[in-house]
Order: structure tokens, then sequence, then C-alpha cells
């Protein structure tokens, strides 16, 4: 009886790691819409901004830049790309 009991601890000890990984989520993706082109004094100010709350872009989170370039009835299109790849913020 001892013998089942520790095998049936030891399969659900090798089991267990694997799904903790299957239930962590993958990284979080923001949506960036910007009305002109990239502007890297404004990108760095947001970059900055995440680095102060811990996130690192291509560490722990991923982000999906558009850019309308001045194109303003882009902006519609761009938005519902980036709602369409499920972002988690926009």
């Amino acid at each position: 009886m001892h013998r089942r009991r520790f095998i049936t601890l030891l399969g659900s000890a090798i089991a267990l790691p694997s799904v903790a990984a299957a239930q962590q989520k993958a990284m979080p993706v923001i949506g960036f819409l910007g009305s002109t082109s990239p502007n890297e004094p404004l990108l760095a100010a947001f970059r900055q901004g995440l680095s102060e709350t811990g996130y690192a872009e291509g560490k722990n989170l991923a982000i999906e830049y558009r850019w309308a370039e001045g194109q303003y009835y882009r902006l519609p299109a761009l938005a519902a790309d980036l709602v369409g790849r499920k972002v988690d913020v926009t």
C-alpha cells in the first residue's frame, strides 16, 4: 500500500510543473496606436513609464505598434487591426 501511495505522489509531483506552466498566461501584449509617425521622444517616455512599473518590451511584455502617419482616416482600421489581434491593452 505504501508503494502505491509513493508512486502516486511521485507521479503527481512530476506532472505538477507542466500543469502550472500550461496555466501561466503568455506574455501580455500592448497595442500602441499613434496618429503620427514613430516619434522617438514619445516612445522613449512610454518605455520609461513601463520600466518604472516593472515592464520591459521583449522581456515581460510585447508591444504591437500601429501608426496613422497623420492620415487620421486610417485610425479606425488600425484600431480594428489591434482589436483583431486580441491585444491585452490598447
